[in-house]
């Protein structure tokens, strides 16, 4: 097989897709942060209701990752994609009728959750490593980014959606949304490069192959690499870490940032305008730590990612909710929004090797929607509780800043070797 240089490389068509689809897939689960103000006006449901549903979501978002990667190694990429997309788009549109809080917890929860979470970073982790022998790192950080082109595309319109406590035509928009990816993940997204006569992008032409595998790659692959990653501290370290990464972003700001906004008197399109900025700034600040993790030592980077980020959560409930301060805040939390996820990428390949790395970053991406789960739980309880947000946003920047401490402190100082990539 020779690698055509006078033609784009079929490694970029199935980035692009990808990136659409995980695109659609952070949209779906930042809708419940939309839809949470009209839910509680139409039904009467209260917020720590509401806000059970959207963990139990958050919390299948990222349980089902292991799983779904190892699924992509038996039944491959694409038939995992097309599932994901085909259950998200079921679960929205049947929630158009849902009139129980359990019809909420089940189609926005349960199924809707499994579906996004066989589209989630744990696919872009897999189509990295199969499709990219170099720039993996620029390339997950794409991909990374494009949970913030989600808030940047579709909170706006959502929130523009829900006016008038209008819930109906985001559950249709976001059902939609996903129906229109199948065809194109159909179409452009061959299984390996393989199929179409070429390398890895990179990779030269006198590459060995990759050893087969000994062992068929089943759902209980992903158990069996837990058990082996756990023996590793850094399993524990960048699991711990990635726990408070979901504590501080999509589970408490992607869910309860239009609330609490509304609290101080935003309507909720200027409130999804500030989340938009954030998610727009994000796709230079998570492409950017894609190239900076290409060349700098990823642990330094997550120090300066976490500290950064507890200290802007920190200062958010004390300042006045203008324009301005929005505005600002918005640009300094959104360049470090998931920043993150190309060093905990890059940390999890090299130190569990070319099988178990995207598996095993399933599982530190559990992590992550563990803490999320947890923050969207808690900040809606706190809030029905207290009366306020400021208790919630206080303890998830100190866990932000505890992060940081912990890697400057030097936890998993060894620098791991590079590994093969998976495919």
């Amino acid at each position: 097989m020779s690698q055509t240089s006078s033609r784009l490389h079929p490694a970029w068509i199935v980035v692009a897709v990808t990136f659409f689809a995980l695109l659609a897939s952070a949209g779906l689960r930042s809708a419940p942060g939309v839809m949470m103000m009209p839910l509680e006006l139409h039904f009467g449901w209260d917020r720590a209701t509401i806000s059970a549903g959207a963990a139990l979501g958050i919390l299948l978002y990222g349980l089902v990752g292991p799983f779904a990667a190892a699924l992509m190694m038996s039944v491959g990429i694409k038939r995992t994609m097309l599932a994901g997309l085909a259950l998200m788009a079921v679960a929205t549109f049947a929630s158009r009728w849902m009139t129980e809080p359990w019809h909420y917890v089940l189609s926005w929860g349960v199924v809707s959750g499994v579906g996004s979470g066989a589209v989630a970073s744990v696919l872009g982790a897999a189509v990295v490593n199969r499709w990219f022998a170099t720039r993996q790192g620029l390339v997950m950080g794409l991909l990374s980014a494009s949970t913030a082109t989600g808030s940047l595309i579709f909170l706006p319109v959502l929130a523009w959606l829900s006016q008038g406590g209008a819930w109906k035509p985001v559950a249709l928009a976001v059902s939609l949304a996903c129906v229109a990816l199948i065809p194109l993940v159909a179409l452009f997204v061959p299984e390996r490069p393989e199929s179409r006569g070429v390398r890895r992008f990179g990779e030269s032409a006198d590459t060995p192959p990759a050893p087969p595998m000994k062992q068929a790659a089943t759902p209980w692959l992903a158990i069996e690499a837990l058990m082996r990653a756990s023996r590793q501290p850094m399993f524990w370290l960048l699991a711990g870490s990635f726990f408070v990464c979901g504590l501080t972003t999509n589970g408490l700001v992607g869910t309860h940032m239009i609330a609490f906004c509304g609290d101080h008197g935003i309507a909720p399109v200027a409130a999804a305008g500030v989340l938009s900025m954030m998610g727009f700034f994000d796709l230079f600040g998570t492409t950017a730590s894609g190239w900076l993790t290409d060349r700098y030592d990823p642990r330094r980077l997550l120090a300066v990612y976490y500290g950064l980020r507890g200290l802007s959560l920190v200062a958010l409930p004390f300042i006045d909710f203008g324009a301005v301060s929005l505005t600002i805040f918005a640009v300094f939390y959104g360049l470090d929004w998931i920043a993150t996820v190309p060093p905990t990428v890059k940390l999890a390949n090299s130190t569990f090797g070319e099988r178990d790395g995207p598996i095993v970053f399933g599982w530190i991406f559990v992590a992550h929607q563990i803490g999320a789960s947890t923050a969207a739980f808690g900040a809606g309880v706190i809030r029905e509780t207290a009366g306020t947000y400021t208790p919630a946003f206080m303890i998830a920047g100190l866990f932000g800043v505890l992060a940081a401490f912990v890697f400057m402190a030097g936890f998993g100082r060894a620098r791991p070797e590079p590994c093969p990539s998976f495919s």
